[in-house]
């Protein structure tokens, strides 16, 4: 029986010999070197409950909407893919029907590793043997070594950042590092785009709640920004490194205490505009930046997405299920009256993402070749793929070079694909330094100094690790 492609040792490296023989040795530097995950989705709960995980179709596919977007553009409703709308078996019956959809596509190639080396699953997914893998997972999934917490040791996991709501009470963070047994380190992210974009449906309610519970008694805009800065302390307090900025345009904006205080109490009356709302969260987007070089939080800024394209499947799925696509990102201007103030500031960290590959090598390499506060996002959500990864090596590095990006962001939802996207992300920086040395642009030992930076050093000197 030949090899599967999940298990062969040259996956994802150079196909020409030399350079794959090169891209080899750099990847034993690296493969076995702990997971620094400081940015993604997971609940905590998970982790500090340590239940067994739901059946395979709850767990692999229904969550997943890089799986459940592709399935439905080949003609399938999203409601034979969703628990309580469909059986888990008939979904996952849906999920091997579709399997070849996945060829070549990232997606594919995490959840191929993720049945061989996490499940045991040996041969392709095929609609004729649906039922047999299904089975043979939900016995896996029942084994008393495959909880949570036992699995977060046997991926070597060694930090992992959540992503909360900013009046989360953290309790499951708390337990967690409170917890003589457990060895990781998961961490709290300050996530606030409910509360700063003034377009969410929750808005209004979300700032009455926060202003209630943490404003220490103020009112209004000032008393708005007060709960704001308090809960981000008490995020710190509970052992937070970052946040992160879930925005639609990286725009930044300076007002006046009482412009942001007008454009707040029109908010909350309902009354604000498009054009208003545009200026309220830039504005927010600077306050934050301020409040970051004041209590030490990194800021990572998510930008360029139009959220829920498709206002039917919003209307009967809701949020994050699959129809949110890239556009064009500026951050150039958008981002410069933030850097004016705080681009130079000591110990301040902002790390800049991006949807659109265009931005990269245009926007983002200058941009963290000279300010000292800025690093260069990993490639995140449609560009975390091989060939995205590449480009985007290709594009920031003869100008800002290795040490000014973040080091890789798996921001994922999906607990057990963490060690393939790390897996993936380490084969493709071999790859690219491997190409450098064959070119004779790098040494051998440098580039050996170079993957440990990347792959270890880098996220946690960015992330303040």
């Amino acid at each position: 029986m030949s090899q599967s492609l999940a298990a062969h040792p040259d996956r994802l490296l150079p196909a020409d010999p030399g350079t794959r023989s090169i891209a080899r040795s750099l990847l034993e530097r690296v493969q076995d070197l702990p997971i620094i995950s400081p940015h993604g989705h997971v609940d905590a709960a998970v982790i500090e409950k340590n239940t067994s995980f739901p059946d395979p179709a709850a767990l692999l596919v229904s969550p997943d909407h890089y799986v459940t977007r592709l399935i439905h553009a080949s003609g399938i409703s999203l409601d034979q893919l969703q628990p309580g709308a469909a059986e888990p078996r008939e979904i996952w019956r849906q999920f091997c029907a579709a399997w070849p959809l996945f060829d070549g596509t990232a997606s594919g190639y995490w959840l191929r590793t993720q049945f061989e080396s996490v499940f045991g699953l040996k041969g392709e997914l095929r609609a004729d043997t649906a039922d047999a893998s299904f089975d043979a997972i939900s016995t896996k999934l029942a084994e008393p070594g495959f909880r949570p917490r036992e699995l977060f040791k046997d991926f070597n996991i060694e930090v992992l950042a959540t992503t909360d709501d900013p009046l989360d009470n953290l309790e499951s963070h708390r337990a967690l590092a409170e917890d003589p047994s457990f060895h990781g380190r998961v961490l709290p992210t300050f996530r606030p785009d409910a509360y700063v974009n003034i377009a969410h449906p929750s808005w209004t309610s979300n700032v009455e709640r926060l202003i209630t519970e943490a404003s220490d008694g103020g009112t209004g805009y000032r008393g708005y920004v007060t709960a704001l800065e308090n809960r981000r302390q008490y995020f710190v307090d509970h052992g937070a490194v970052s946040a992160d900025h879930g925005v639609r345009t990286p725009a930044t904006l300076k007002l006046d205490e009482a412009e942001a205080a007008a454009l707040f109490e029109k908010a909350r009356s309902g009354r604000a505009t498009a054009h208003d709302r545009d200026r309220f969260e830039a504005h927010m987007m600077y306050q934050m930046a301020r409040m970051s070089v004041q209590d030490g939080l990194v800021m990572t800024i998510h930008p360029g997405s139009f959220r829920n394209h498709h206002e039917p499947t919003f209307e009967a799925f809701g949020a994050d299920t699959g129809h949110d696509i890239p556009v064009a990102t500026n951050y150039t201007e958008a981002i410069r009256p933030l850097l004016q103030d705080f681009g130079t500031a000591k110990d301040f960290h902002l790390v800049l993402f991006t949807l659109d590959e265009t931005v990269f090598s245009r926007e983002l390499a200058p941009l963290a070749g000279f300010y000292p506060s800025v690093f260069i996002g990993a490639p995140w959500w449609f560009l975390d793929a091989p060939d995205a990864m590449l480009r985007f090596r290709s594009a920031v590095t003869e100008t800002a070079g290795f040490s000014r990006s973040s080091g890789f962001i798996d921001d994922t939802r999906a607990f057990c694909s963490i060690p393939a996207r790390h897996d993936a992300s380490r084969r493709i920086e071999a790859s690219f330094l491997a190409r450098l040395v064959a070119e004779h642009r790098v040494s051998e030992d440098r580039a050996h100094e170079l993957i440990v930076d990347v792959v270890d050093s880098s996220p946690r000197r960015v992330f303040k690790l």
